[in-house]
């Protein structure tokens, strides 16, 4: 009721001014206790017990500033970033749209953070939590080696997170979908693998939306070979179905209700491809329990949301985490995990 009295303020605002001032009060809430965890939406992929399904997306809280909070609100677990070596402004502003009347969101953010030495120290300095947090890296857009990024990144961050996610797949850093190309991904995972040593901190790969399918048999073949411990499916699109925003031709990555389907598709896509052989996690577009409960049924072993918090503010959280607990209730499931893949 409260987001829905602010929001009317909020959008006359610019949408990263909105963004950045949510993150400073963020800042400044006392800690609080999490929500109760529901048993039946407990579940462990790549080894790390999720106390539910529900993430939140990288890209709402770039460089660490307030995990804590955001598991308070009932998110299972949390990614930042996406992190870079060297701190980095990012693309020329405006770069995040609103597409209201869509309920959408366009940015082309251009990876903008504070770099990996001040989103290492904020982990260090993070109150004894077991919240989940994974690390989203990237590589600096002028770097002359980006495989030699996201080998540096691995050092550096994988004894500090639960888990890192190599992104390879924003629109909004020029020739970076390249490296889903079969040769440029077999050599950067190797390249991961070999750079995380003997942390064993899970490694998921993150991937664009807009693939063919001999892409996805191709990155499902080396992700197995390579044993990547999950796949989020999926980024942000470049493509531009029907819209109604005078925000509509803005360049970027497009997220929110127009992706959804499309995200649906190529979870799908890559749950057939892989056999069921490697867990999934889906994003794009979800902003309702049935939204969730589709995703999860279609072969994703978790989910992640941001830009429907946009919209729906952060009690959305709770009421997918409550909704998923339901459903499983009413199906007579001992667990969510019982659900995946069962579409």
């Amino acid at each position: 009721m409260s987001y829905r009295l602010l929001r009317p303020f909020l959008f006359q605002l610019p949408a990263e001014t909105t963004h950045r001032m949510t993150i400073a009060a963020l800042r400044m809430l006392p800690q609080r206790s999490r929500p109760e965890l529901a048993p039946t939406l407990t579940q462990r992929v790549a080894g790390i017990p999720f106390p539910n399904p529900v993430g939140l997306a990288p890209g709402f809280d770039k460089n660490g500033e307030v995990p804590d909070a955001m598991l308070a609100m009932g998110f299972g677990f949390v990614e930042i970033g996406t992190v870079t070596p060297r701190p980095q402004e990012g693309n020329p502003r405006p770069r995040l749209f609103r597409l209201t009347e869509d309920r959408a969101v366009i940015n082309r953010m251009g990876f903008n953070n504070d770099g990996s030495e001040a989103v290492a120290q904020r982990l260090l300095q993070r109150p004894a939590s077991p919240g989940i947090v994974g690390v989203n890296i990237g590589a600096n857009k002028d770097s002359p080696d980006r495989i030699a990024d996201y080998a540096q990144m691995t050092r550096m961050m994988a004894p500090l997170a639960n888990y890192l996610t190599v992104n390879i797949s924003s629109p909004n850093t020029p020739g970076l979908r390249a490296l889903q190309d079969e040769g440029a991904l077999a050599a950067l995972l190797d390249a991961v693998m070999a750079a995380r040593g003997v942390s064993q901190t899970p490694i998921f790969l993150k991937l664009a939306p807009d693939l063919e399918t001999s892409d996805i048999d191709a990155i499902c073949r080396i992700a197995l070979d390579k044993r990547l411990d999950a796949l989020i499916v999926s980024n942000t699109t470049i493509s531009r179905p029907p819209l109604r925003s005078r925000h509509a031709g803005e360049s970027g990555g497009l997220s929110g209700e127009p992706l959804r389907d499309l995200a649906l598709q190529r979870l799908r896509d890559f749950r057939k491809a892989s056999g069921g052989a490697i867990p999934l996690i889906g994003v794009g577009g979800i902003a309702t329990v049935e939204d969730a409960w589709q995703r999860i049924r279609a072969g994703a072993s978790l989910i992640q949301l941001y830009s429907a918090l946009v919209y729906e503010g952060p009690g959305l959280v709770r009421r997918i985490v409550h909704g998923l607990a339901e459903r499983a209730r009413a199906e007579g499931m001992g667990s969510i995990a019982e659900a995946v893949g069962t579409e």
